[in-house]
């Protein structure tokens, strides 16, 4: 009995060593996952008892989802229209435009604008549209029709046919001075651009006089470069009036290498300067007998004479003289014998034939 004890005995420690060391060869990765865990943080628990939140489990609320709410950022970020742009074209004495009613086929009216600002439709008899913005002047012929009890909730449609008030006028120096129609958001060089661009004797001063302030004219001064002031590429709207002034000539005539006339962009030039431009003085040229003949003044014809030390202004030895717009620089001849009454007249007569050109200095 004994010898059965020990027997089972034996049999059940081989069990137990079987049972562990299949124990350790499973477990011991799941027990090396254990211990890698952090270790949790204790919940704790509130006064009534329940665990309390934690920052963490604290969602923030959000706004549900819709059409309107995920196109709420585009509308933010969206260019408004301009409303402006909408009511920049005016109605005017000359306009033809059809109107039409909706519904009513009958009232459809194609008319001119006439002198006096009016407009003559059927029923309604005249109204005045002139200064009128599109919507203005729809609204306007609603108001009447229901007021006369003609349509009942009418709606109007203004289509301009014709642009005759529509449009700025460009006088001045550029290649094709006339009216040019203005529709929309137009700029000052998009107009001189319509009309060839400028002249060679224009200038750099240009005149833009609004129809709604005739009594101040806005005086716009032009780059050489047009890419270099962006500024003054004004806006300009209908009935707008450009003026693009000639640039300022100063004459130089006489015994020089090249009699011309100067156009001065700038309106900056000198006695020097004048007659380099023009190849510099002749060997036979009377430099102490240089003058000025200049416009305005007491003189005789209304010209006035100023004499102009030119040999000592070439060595250095007197100041340069700045000339003004319609100067005429007259070098003379050695030895001519030209009575000082007749040496204006002279000068007068060779301005007559020379050549202009234009200068940027």
């Amino acid at each position: 009995m004994q010898w059965l004890n020990s027997r089972s005995q034996r049999r059940l420690a081989e069990s137990l060593a079987c049972c562990a060391t299949f124990a350790c060869f499973f477990l011991e990765p799941a027990l090396a996952q254990v211990q890698e865990l952090p270790p949790s943080t204790p919940t704790k628990v509130g006064p009534a008892g329940f665990p309390e939140a934690t920052p963490e489990d604290i969602a923030v609320p959000q706004t549900p989802s819709t059409p309107e709410t995920q196109k709420a950022p585009e509308a933010k970020d969206a260019i408004q229209p301009d409303e402006s742009q909408s009511s920049s074209i005016q109605l005017g004495p000359g306009d033809l435009v059809e109107v039409n009613v909706y519904g009513v086929p009958e009232l459809t009216t194609k008319a001119r604008v006439g002198n006096n600002g009016d407009l003559y439709l059927p029923l309604i008899d005249y109204v005045h549209v002139a200064d009128l913005s599109l919507e203005e002047a729809q609204k306007l012929i609603e108001k009447r029709l229901e007021d006369g009890g003609f349509v009942r909730n009418p709606h109007v449609s203004i289509f301009i046919t014709d642009y005759a008030s529509q449009g700025v006028t460009l006088l001045g120096e550029v290649s094709k001075p006339g009216i040019y129609p203005v529709l929309g958001d137009r700029r000052l060089f998009d107009v001189v651009s319509a009309a060839g661009g400028l002249t060679d004797r224009a200038s750099r001063t240009v005149s833009v006089t609004h129809r709604n302030n005739p009594d101040k004219p806005q005086l716009v001064h032009l780059a050489r470069n047009l890419s270099d002031a962006p500024e003054s590429n004004v806006e300009v709207r209908p009935g707008d009036t450009i003026e693009i002034f000639r640039a300022p000539i100063v004459y130089i005539v006489g015994d020089v290498g090249r009699p011309s006339g100067l156009l001065v962009d700038n309106g900056s030039l000198t006695v020097l300067q004048a007659v380099a431009l023009a190849g510099g003085p002749n060997r036979t040229a009377k430099l102490s007998g240089t003058r000025i003949i200049r416009k305005g003044g007491g003189g005789p014809n209304g010209m006035t004479e100023t004499v102009v030390p030119l040999k000592k202004m070439l060595e250095a030895k007197a100041p340069d003289i700045p000339l003004q717009a319609n100067d005429i620089l007259f070098v003379p001849v050695s030895g001519a014998k030209v009575a000082a009454a007749r040496g204006i007249e002279a000068a007068l007569a060779l301005t007559t034939a020379v050549t202009i050109y234009a200068v940027h200095p």
